[in-house]
């Protein structure tokens, strides 16, 4: 199987001018047909603009900064200080919600894919100490009790109940409710504008629309939810973290927004590409970054990540991988980091922000010990599978691997004339595209040891 698909091109031009493509790692078909991809990019519908009210505190969604009692008690909000430094704040009580502005909060999500319940009933997981404490001091003040209280109720009539129904519920049992508030493993990172703030016209604020500076931050804040997701519960697997950006990529608020989920095993798809590193250690550099170098797919890179038009994806894909060693963004230097995001963030800004799109993070989970690159996609849904794609299983990408790459070289270059991206980061035919520059299987994965052992479990947390 493994020289099947080593030897496989998974790019091929027809003739008539047609491009077949192939997954490498999952082997999904992909067509890319001329004429289908002359269809519009961004998806807008032709409404009479609406004028929108300039407020000094935004509410124009559940996410804004005036509505932090529409949310669930906060975990931890990012805030920054006179100095410009940033700093976290965690587990902040009711009276100190609104002494400080929050840049990001990591708030649990209302409506959890796999809610407290799960985890309690089917695992026995007990909140922990640190959580439960964090939950008695927030009801403790009778407004934070009150701010509880309020929410579940808005969360029984969402689901369907009635105010009768509501109001019969003793605040005890909605009290226990909220346990899902403080160590549920559902989260969001929400950023605080909703619209970019000083321009004379609407645009939302996005992830390129973040100054350099501040992605690093999201990206970073992310991160030590992810980590801490991990500490927190033994029985998650796998925290997958996404962002949904734009209502035609499934996105509740366009408001800028990554989820983390935490679930309690691997998936199907998961599960086969890494029985296929297994087999095939190098593959990521092999059928991924080397393949996309040698034909030409390469967008922009630094001394810490590199990023190309993906192919065999059903939406156009921009592929950024990670160069580091380590395998898990926990473990990666400052510099590693703030490299990925800064080519992260250079991909969002050059594509604008009115592409509906879905940010999809990668990287080993502690359970495994086979090398995986911190990887993430960034996919324009900008088309939904239909029947063709139902019936056949080929699924019709509208923008071929290097048209994408042509929409997003130029606008790059600009970006960084202006100032407006990383300076450091190499465009186009300025790339080393240097074979095998992944790092990530350079070094033996452990099996023991580090992170969690702090709680009394080994893991493979370290690589």
């Amino acid at each position: 199987m493994l020289d099947s698909i080593y030897q496989r091109n998974f790019l091929q031009k027809m003739p008539d001018g047609t491009v077949k493509q192939v997954n490498p790692f999952s082997g999904t078909q992909v067509w890319t047909v001329p004429g289908r991809g002359k269809r519009p990019t961004v998806n807008k519908k032709d409404e009479k603009k609406v004028d929108r009210v300039v407020k000094e505190v935004e509410d124009y969604c559940a996410f804004c900064p005036a509505n932090y009692l529409k949310n669930p008690p906060e975990k931890a909000r990012l805030v920054q200080k006179a100095d410009g430094s940033f700093e976290v704040l965690e587990n902040i009580k009711f009276s100190d919600l609104f002494k400080t502005t929050a840049e990001f909060r990591r708030i649990p999500n209302l409506f959890e894919i796999l809610s407290y319940d799960y985890w309690e009933k089917n695992y026995a997981f007990v909140i922990s100490d640190k959580a439960n404490a964090h939950r008695e001091e927030y009801i403790s003040e009778p407004e934070g009790r009150e701010h509880v209280l309020n929410v579940i109720s808005e969360k029984m009539r969402i689901g369907g109940m009635t105010k009768e129904e509501i109001d019969s519920i003793s605040s005890g049992r909605k009290l226990s409710m909220a346990n899902s508030f403080f160590a549920g493993g559902h989260e969001l990172i929400i950023g605080k504008n909703h619209f970019v703030p000083g321009l004379d016209h609407d645009e939302n604020a996005s992830s390129g629309t973040l100054t350099e500076d501040m992605h690093y931050q999201y990206i970073d804040f992310t991160i030590k939810a992810l980590k801490d997701i991990y500490l927190s519960n033994r029985y998650v697997r796998y925290v997958t973290v996404f962002q949904n950006w734009l209502n035609p990529a499934g996105a509740s608020f366009d408001h800028l927004h990554k989820q983390l989920v935490a679930i309690d095993g691997i998936s199907a798809a998961n599960e086969q590409e890494f029985l296929l590193a297994r087999q095939y250690p190098n593959m990521y550099n092999d059928f991924a970054v080397n393949y996309a170098g040698y034909q030409n797919l390469v967008i922009a890179e630094n001394d810490y990540a590199i990023v190309f038009a993906g192919f065999g994806h059903r939406y156009p894909t921009l592929d950024i991988y990670s160069k580091a060693e380590k395998n898990q963004p926990w473990n990666m230097t400052v510099e590693q980091v703030r490299g990925m995001s800064d080519i992260i963030h250079a991909c969002h800004a050059s594509m604008g922000s009115e592409i509906p799109c879905n940010e999809e993070w990668h990287y080993r989970p502690p359970a495994i010990d086979v090398a995986v690159p911190w990887h993430v996609l960034i996919k324009w849904r900008i088309s939904k599978p239909a029947g063709f794609e139902a019936v056949t299983k080929i699924y019709v990408n509208t923008i071929d691997p290097w048209s994408l790459r042509d929409k997003i070289v130029p606008k790059m270059f600009e970006l960084r004339n202006s100032g407006k991206i990383s300076k450091s980061i190499k465009i186009a035919s300025e790339c080393d595209c240097t074979p095998n520059c992944l790092l990530y299987n350079t070094q033996t994965v452990k099996t023991s040891d580090s992170l969690l052992s702090a709680r009394g479990r080994g893991t493979t947390m370290d690589c």
